[in-house]
């Protein structure tokens, strides 16, 4: 207990002098209908509670975790190598890498989405979230990519280490209005980033990107938040049309979305650090599925579980709930080992693979 408070009070003093001492450029984004009064917004306002709910968090993050919040044993991790990935000639491969981060093959060349490839989702490397497992295939070992998509600001989702390593691999980073700014501090070219607003597209080598609308916020400290925008992805090919969310809330622009690109083959839908005291900015599996058939998706695969300790729940209890609704309402449901390659609309045996780990446990309790 008191060895979780310092390390939990110490990120959150580390955090707050990092947002104080990076570089608030000011960038003109008055032409953006989500930019209102300095800052950007979501579609619905709501209040985020506050000094008073932030206490109220961090005192049920101290004191009301689940006892296995963190695995006890080893996460399935399938390694993967540079000659893996450069003798591949399908079209549609992905590989969960992570929390939140994907390797896609697209057209013929890869793509990464939200790549966190740090020990710990944090500014600092002595304190934060730490993960879980390793990555499958370290940066060093990956190819050229002709993009790097991202879909919001925060730590679980923009690494800097992660960026500066990437970008002399990077033909295109395609980001939410506003991020742009942290890639180009970080060593990227003018030419590299490409930012969009809610609705816009750009195309990058055959693979069209759009960006559409979240429910969330943004910020990489205690303040300055809202200066960057966030976002959920379209992202079409020849072949494959796919979802990704990013973090958001439940709400009705998953609708709109489906009504204007939908069908998809594959939705990768947020889902788990979800806590009725952030309904508002992180589904709950119930609304996870629900946004999965608002975009009308034939197949979900949830992500933002599995490898860093952001909620008061169990690790593997997103994945469970996930798994009961969707066997409950008939939906298609991808939960790739860590590493293991699945493509896009192929036929294949969906293992519940923390089903594994949780029955070795209670064998090794009752033993």
């Amino acid at each position: 207990m008191k060895k979780r408070l310092l390390t939990l009070l110490g990120g959150v003093l580390v955090v707050s002098i990092v947002s104080c001492s990076v570089t608030q450029t000011k960038q003109d984004f008055s032409e953006s209908e989500q930019f209102r009064d300095g800052e950007f917004r979501n579609a619905k306002s709501f209040e985020m509670g506050g000094f008073a709910n932030i206490a109220k968090i961090t005192w049920k993050f101290l004191t009301e975790k689940h006892a296995l919040s963190v695995p006890d044993r080893a996460i399935p991790v399938h390694p993967i190598s540079r000659e893996q990935l450069e003798q591949e000639t399908e079209n549609g491969v992905i590989y969960r890498l992570g929390h939140s981060t994907l390797l896609l093959r697209l057209e013929g060349q890869y793509w990464l989405i939200d790549p966190v490839f740090g020990e710990r989702a944090s500014p600092v490397s002595w304190a934060g979230p730490k993960r879980f497992h390793a990555p499958p295939v370290s940066i060093a070992e990956l190819p050229d990519l002709a993009g790097v998509i991202i879909s919001h600001d925060h730590y679980d989702h923009l690494d800097k280490e992660s960026i500066r390593q990437l970008i002399p691999k990077v033909e295109q980073f395609v980001v939410p209005l506003g991020v742009g700014r942290y890639v180009r501090e970080w060593g990227a070219s003018e030419a590299q980033v490409t930012e969009l607003d809610w609705w816009q597209g750009t195309e990058v080598a055959g693979v069209s990107l759009t960006a559409t609308p979240a429910q969330h916020f943004s910020g990489r400290g205690i303040t300055g938040g809202n200066r960057t925008l966030w976002a959920s992805w379209v992202i079409q090919t020849t072949e494959q049309k796919i979802f990704y969310s990013g973090d958001t809330g439940y709400f009705d622009g998953f609708k709109k979305i489906g009504e204007r690109f939908g069908p998809f083959d594959l939705t990768i839908m947020e889902n788990g650090a979800y806590n009725p005291l952030w309904s508002n900015i992180h589904m709950s599996p119930e609304d996870s599925l629900q946004a999965h058939l608002d975009v009308k998706g034939k197949v979900m695969m949830p992500v933002h579980n599995g490898t860093f300790d952001l909620a008061m729940h169990a690790w593997y209890e997103p994945l469970e709930r996930i798994s009961d609704l969707a066997w409950d309402n008939s939906v298609a449901l991808a939960t790739p080992e860590i590493g293991e390659r699945m493509v896009v609309g192929a036929p294949r045996q969906n293992l519940l693979w923390w089903e594994k780990m949780l029955l070795s446990l209670q064998q090794a309790v009752t033993e």
